[in-house]
């Protein structure tokens, strides 16, 4: 596919001559991984992302400010990713805030970002202990991390099990990409097994993950009752391909939220038929109300970043979203700072932290029964548990569960270990109360 180096997002108004230079803009830039290993997967999000940012312009922007977005290729590298946070961090008056879709990079990315202070969403992925604001201050992992996906994917696994108690004994495979971004998963898994008696098994798989008989012909070996994937990019459909042909049945086989869309499925079929996947709160969204905007607004105009019958699913979604709290983030800080304005990264990161997203707000931007509210505070930079399950019917996903949500009594001891032993580390204190008002 071929790379764009640079998509503007940016509609401008013109109003009689001289009005093109005047424009209001706010720069987005874009962290994309459209080649490599995962490039049929962040392709979707990144045409998603853009689009909404186009749809954001063609409603008149953010209280009259459009968005301007520019794209850096990182092929999922993380060396890449820092090189290109670097490039684009000071363009265009300045990043608003950076999504870099990479567990890796955004390691990398936490030790630079309070310097130059510039906010960072990684809505579903980065550091888990990130949603704790009183260490984190520039790090925003809204709707969900890891440690939200570990457990809902085990309560509706314990629920098909007829209760978690049912649990006690089971053998739980855990097939996990041998980076950051797998071994991410593991302390969720690890507490509630030890909370509800089952045992784990990892099973680390190295990127890219084309060559898994090894830890399949293990599965048929040791025959777990489940088996949970954290995979990304071509080792998920390679995954699946490899549990058909050990007979491992798919109605067992459960993924988290990268490892359920419709690039891993559809070329295997019938074959994945049975697989589930938890859900980032959205999925498949073609009926959506802000995806019928898009199609009216942006690719009927000529203008979509990417094939029009993409739009809708599940990873375009996911863009969408992340466009949609990237600009109202923007909005709420334009609030404090001044409506129609032009505001900085470090005042963007106040708008993160002090998110207010409705439903009735969310219904009428379009995402009504796409997600759910949004609250956001010095102390919680996350803002929602609450995830569903969608399963592959042979052609395309279906929903499998109810809304369930992650036990925050459980996690949230978990985030604030784990945030102190970093701050530990790196020798930070907690913020002061005065701080969380800055």
């Amino acid at each position: 596919m071929k790379v764009r180096n640079l998509v503007l997002a940016s509609v401008l108004a013109t109003v009689g001559t001289g009005a093109f230079a005047q424009a209001k803009e706010q720069f987005f830039p874009v962290l994309s991984g459209r080649t490599g290993p995962v490039a049929p997967n962040a392709t979707p999000w990144a045409n998603g992302h853009n689009d909404y940012m186009k749809l954001v312009n063609a409603r008149g922007g953010i209280n009259g400010v459009k968005t301007l977005v520019e794209e850096c290729e990182t092929a999922y590298a993380t060396d890449r990713g820092v090189e290109c946070y670097e490039r684009l961090k000071g363009k265009h008056g300045g990043a608003t805030v950076f999504q870099p879709l990479s567990t890796g990079i955004t390691f990398a990315l936490t030790e630079k970002i309070p310097a130059d202070k510039i906010p960072m969403i990684t809505s579903g992925y980065g550091r888990s202990d990130s949603a704790d604001g009183g260490i984190f201050k520039w790090n925003f992992p809204l709707i969900g991390h890891y440690w939200v996906a570990g457990d809902t994917v085990l309560q509706h696994i314990g629920k098909q099990a007829g209760g978690m108690d049912k649990l006690k004994g089971k053998k739980i495979a855990v097939g996990y990409h041998d980076s950051p971004f797998g071994k991410e998963l593991l302390p969720i898994l690890q507490e509630r097994a030890a909370q509800y008696g089952f045992t784990l098994q990892l099973l680390p798989i190295a990127a890219p993950g084309v060559e898994q008989k090894a830890t399949w012909l293990q599965v048929r070996r040791d025959q777990p009752d489940y088996v949970i994937l954290q995979t990304w990019g071509v080792m998920t459909p390679t995954a699946i391909k490899e549990a058909q042909a050990v007979g491992y049945p798919r109605e067992k086989m459960f993924g988290t939220w990268w490892s359920g869309a419709e690039p891993d499925l559809k070329d295997i079929g019938q074959g994945a038929k049975g697989y589930s996947a938890v859900m980032m709160q959205h999925g498949a969204e073609p009926q959506s109300a802000v995806v019928k905007d898009i199609l009216e607004k942006v690719h009927a105009k000529g203008q979509g970043t990417g094939p029009k019958e993409e739009v809708g699913s599940v990873l375009y979604m996911r863009g969408v979203l992340g466009a949609l709290l990237a600009t109202e983030g923007v909005r709420a800080a334009q609030e404090r700072f001044g409506k129609g304005k032009v505001v900085t990264g470090e005042q963007a990161r106040w708008g993160y932290e002090n998110l207010n997203l409705t439903q009735a707000k969310l219904d009428a931007l379009g995402f009504k029964g796409v997600m759910r509210p949004v609250s956001t505070n010095c102390v919680d930079h996350m803002g929602s548990a609450w995830a569903r399950v969608h399963q592959w019917d042979g052609s395309k996903f279906v929903w499998a569960s109810d809304w369930l949500q992650a036990d925050e009594q459980v996690i949230r001891p978990l985030v604030k270990n784990s945030a102190d032993k970093y701050a530990a580390e790196k020798k930070l204190t907690r913020r002061t109360a005065a701080d969380c008002q800055s």
